[in-house]
């Protein structure tokens, strides 16, 4: 099981991030490598890599798999040494048997078969990579610092059209833990991001090579996945085990998402994704906090919730500028200058480089990063608290609802705030009671957050048009359109809220 930390490094702190890996002992090592899949791309399609690496003089054959549920820091990985004889020059084929009897062997079988019937394996991409390396000890731990500069080819060369092939540079710094704790390789981690601006990359050499045979427009937003609980029976989890699961849940769409917003990905859906995953990592550390007194930080909400504005100032700006721009324009109104918005592309992309939402990035990584019979101990009935969230939520959001149209507006946002908090408490703690009737609870509950959605939508719009209006007569005509959509929306979000009183309560039924 591999443990490693990956970070981009900027271009102009390339020289400085050098410098400090050579004030020790470390070593040059040229890296040349071959990546391959089937023709289908099976192998990708279920998170899994195959190598083969000219490390020296000698070839190493590379597999490495993701593994659900085990957070954002744990690999399996298994490597081969391959006896080229005399020519070192010429590549080896590339023969899954080699991990025969290991874990990520028998996921190689599963996906490609076995014997005459295994799916042929064919080269994806190539890479040529200068690497620095050292070995370095913190606390009681040893960690292994590798410095990876170079590039990553693929596309038309790679898939044989006989065009020139594409090409995708790389620069990042990686620290593996060799040997020792985890909470060794957080730390350590930690102080090369804040020292040299670096931000956590999830783009391995693999992927980058995939992407080149991706039309340039191609999206990279990950989406939401429910968290993984394993093999193990709902009341032998502990409240630990569950916390880490759903952090390690949440982590899996925001890393990826403010990976690629860090290095100036500016596409809509993977900002919005990104405000997606932040928001249901912040509900899981408030609605779970009784779980495990103490074991989340105070302070991982104040760095989420930096981003978590400025990634809304964007997402109101693009809503003003968009859908809610066409819908004024097929009204009649007149065109309105709003004031320019505020979140450039570049201050996107510093607020999610920002060390202090890195740093709260990198401790979220550890502590999802923990033995599994550690996380599966047993302790104070954990499902007992979830519960009592669960029918507090569903309470506020019942009463909120009864009244909604004459609810400040403050009080409004709160009931929307509460649903979607219950939403993902649902998609979190459902698999621990009945997951098919939790399932049914939360389809019931989309509904009420579509309509509540789209109240809230035009509520920031009437603000921003108010505001406008002060300077620009013309805007008067969307607050007015506003304002009486407003009070129509209103009593649909209390007519949709009140449905929600009939629902089962799944959490009873255990």
């Amino acid at each position: 099981m591999e443990i490693e930390f990956k970070f981009a490094v900027p271009p102009k702190r390339l020289k400085a991030v050098e410098a400090e890996i050579r004030n020790g002992e470390c070593r040059h090592i040229a890296l040349k490598a071959r990546y391959f899949d089937t023709v289908d791309g099976r192998l990708a399609a279920h998170g899994v890599a195959l190598r083969l690496r000219l490390e020296g003089s000698h070839w190493v054959q590379t597999v490495k798999a993701i593994v659900d549920g085990q957070g954002p820091l744990h690999r399996l990985e298994h490597n081969v040494d391959i006896d080229t004889s005399a020519d070192g020059a010429t590549p080896p084929v590339p023969d899954a048997r080699r991990h025969r009897g290991t874990p990520v062997g028998r996921l190689l079988d599963q996906l490609l078969g076995r014997g005459k019937h295994a799916a042929p394996l064919v080269q994806t991409m190539a890479t040529d990579i200068a690497r620095l390396l050292r070995h370095v000890r913190v606390g009681g731990s040893t960690v292994e610092l590798a410095l990876d500069v170079g590039q990553v080819m693929g596309g038309a060369e790679e898939s044989g059209d006989g065009g020139a092939p594409r090409v995708s540079p790389v620069c990042e710094l990686e620290l593996e833990l060799v040997d020792g704790e985890v909470a060794d390789l957080v730390a350590l981690s930690a102080g090369w991001a804040q020292r040299h601006g670096l931000w956590f990359s999830t783009v391995s050499k693999a992927e980058r090579g995939l992407r080149l045979a991706l039309p340039p427009d191609a999206s990279h937003a990950v989406k939401a996945t429910p968290p993984h609980y394993g093999d193990a029976k709902p009341a032998a989890l502990s409240g630990l085990g569950i916390q880490r699961a759903v952090v390690a849940a949440c982590l899996a769409q925001v890393l990826p998402n403010a990976s690629e917003v860090a290095s100036g990905n500016e596409e809509a859906e993977v900002v919005h994704q990104l405000r997606v995953g932040i928001r249901r990592l912040r509900s899981a550390l408030r609605e779970l906090d009784g779980l495990t007194p103490a074991a989340f930080d105070p302070a991982w909400q104040t760095a989420l919730t930096d981003v978590f504005r400025v990634l809304g100032v964007r997402r109101d700006g693009e809503l003003l500028r968009t859908a809610l721009a066409e819908r004024l324009q097929a009204a009649g109104a007149p065109a309105v200058d709003l004031p320019p918005e505020v979140v450039t592309p570049a201050a996107l992309g510093k607020a999610v480089r920002a060390p202090a939402f890195q740093a709260t990035l990198v401790a979220l990584i550890g502590f999802t990063a923990v033995d599994a019979e550690e996380s599966a101990r047993p302790d104070a009935a954990p499902r007992d608290l979830l519960r009592q969230r669960l029918r507090k939520l569903h309470r506020q959001v019942l009463r909120g609802g009864r009244h909604f149209e004459s609810l400040s507006s403050e009080d409004q946002h709160s009931v929307r705030k509460r649903l979607k908090r219950l939403r993902y408490l649902v998609e979190f703690a459902g698999p621990l009671f009945d997951a098919k009737q939790a399932a049914r609870y939360a389809d019931q509950l989309e509904p009420a957050q579509d309509a509540l959605g789209a109240f809230n939508d035009d509520a920031v719009a009437l603000r921003a048009y108010r505001e406008a209006a002060e300077q620009a007569p013309q805007a008067w005509f969307a607050v007015g359109w506003l304002s009486a959509r407003q009070a129509a929306q209103a009593v649909a979000c209390r007519k949709v809220l009140r449905r929600l009183e009939k629902l089962p309560r799944f959490w009873k039924g255990d």
